[in-house]
């Protein structure tokens, strides 16, 4: 979890360092600005005084008074121009220099607002593509366990691109399945064949089809969507049904007489962290490169290479097979290690089954959507 969206006011984050958009006189001024003055209290602006202003993309460090964090970083975002006067050079300029300081005065954790997207101008979606990327840069890029907070005020806040966020919708409308609306569809057909508009000889047909396009409702009246259904054979009695040829008892679905004892034995027992931990070996990163990929801090990552057991939350085995960029196979694979699995029932699943598809493993990226789409965050 080094880099953290969330909702929240700035001044009341209880972190070692708060990032203020500031103006290059430093002496207050709207927005973010004034809130952390007005929070702060009289002492702030008297000792802003004596800083003698800052540069646009360049930051300064003072205390905090009242707030409750150590230290104040004042920044001072660009302009919105057209984008064409440096103004994406200036804005990442502004959150690496507050990061530099931030790490220069052992600060653990760190709170930003999205620099420039205010007064200033700078486009809502471009702002935030600026800031987690400098962001997830420096994390990726330093040995520190430092924790980062974008700090905004709710969705509003948040704009992701125009064409991703119609790509994704596009590809929501075609994947997403509303469990509920099939099983309320399921209902009414079972209506219409109570109330007589199916005769009695076509309830083996009409069941087999119901199931096979709709999915049937288990005892707890969840959906269970078949993933493909295979048409009868034209020879076939209209009615009759034939039952599949016995497996034997120790098959599984993708069972393969060819497979040594050794290697089943091998599939059959691997744990998550072994198998976490075997994908790491073949990529050829190192585990700092995986967690830092993945948002997830040192510490529960040595929690799972230390225990053969460990059973991580979905969330993190997401976050792991985002890291290792993995496929859509091999991320259910990693998945049902740990006991879950991806479902186009769940918007969640399906909006990371999009960014899978695309091949687009950029962690901070994908939580941008996820948070305009109000899910929760990986690594979090």
């Amino acid at each position: 979890m080094p880099l953290q969206l969330v909702r929240n006011d700035i001044t009341r984050m209880k972190v070692d360092a708060i990032v203020n958009a500031a103006n290059t006189s430093l002496l207050g001024g709207g927005g973010v600005d004034g809130a952390i003055h007005k929070a702060a209290g009289p002492e702030l602006l008297e000792e802003c005084r004596t800083l003698g202003g800052c540069r646009t993309g360049d930051a300064k460090i003072t205390g905090a008074y009242k707030l409750p964090c150590k230290y104040v970083i004042h920044t001072v975002g660009p302009r919105w121009k057209g984008g064409m006067k440096g103004e994406k050079e200036l804005l990442t300029s502004c959150y690496r220099t507050s990061l530099d300081l931030a790490l220069t005065h052992g600060c653990e954790t760190v709170a930003f607002p999205l620099i420039s997207s205010g007064a200033y101008g700078y486009p809502k979606d471009q702002a935030m593509k600026v800031a987690v990327d400098t962001i997830g840069d420096f994390l990726m890029a330093n040995d520190t366990d430092m924790l980062v907070y974008l700090v905004v005020f709710g969705r509003e806040s948040v704009a992701i691109g125009h064409k991703l966020a119609s790509d994704i919708c596009e590809y929501i409308d075609d994947n997403f399945t509303d469990a509920r609306e099939r099983a309320d569809r399921y209902r009414r057909r079972r209506i219409d064949l109570e109330d007589g508009e199916y005769a009695a000889s076509n309830l083996p047909v009409f069941y087999e089809s119901i199931s096979a396009t709709y999915g049937m409702p288990d005892a707890d009246n969840q959906v269970v969507c078949p993933e493909s259904a295979e048409p009868a054979p034209a020879s076939a009695a209209p009615h009759s049904f034939s039952k599949p040829a016995a497996k034997p008892a120790h098959a599984s679905a993708s069972y393969d007489s060819t497979i040594s004892p050794d290697k089943l034995r091998f599939e059959l027992d691997e744990s998550f962290q072994q198998m976490l931990l075997r994908k790491i070996d073949e990529i050829g990163i190192t585990d700092a490169q995986c967690y830092k990929k993945a948002n997830i801090d040192r510490k529960l990552f040595s929690k799972i290479r230390d225990d053969a057991a460990y059973k991580p939350s979905k969330l993190t085995a997401i976050a792991f097979a985002i890291a290792l960029e993995l496929n859509k196979s091999e991320t259910e694979e990693l998945l049902k290690k740990a006991g879950f699995a991806l479902s186009n029932s769940n918007l969640f699943d399906v909006i990371i089954g999009y960014f899978i598809d695309r091949r687009n493993y950029n962690i901070f990226e994908i939580n941008e959507v996820l948070f305009a789409f109000d899910q929760n965050l990986l690594g979090q």
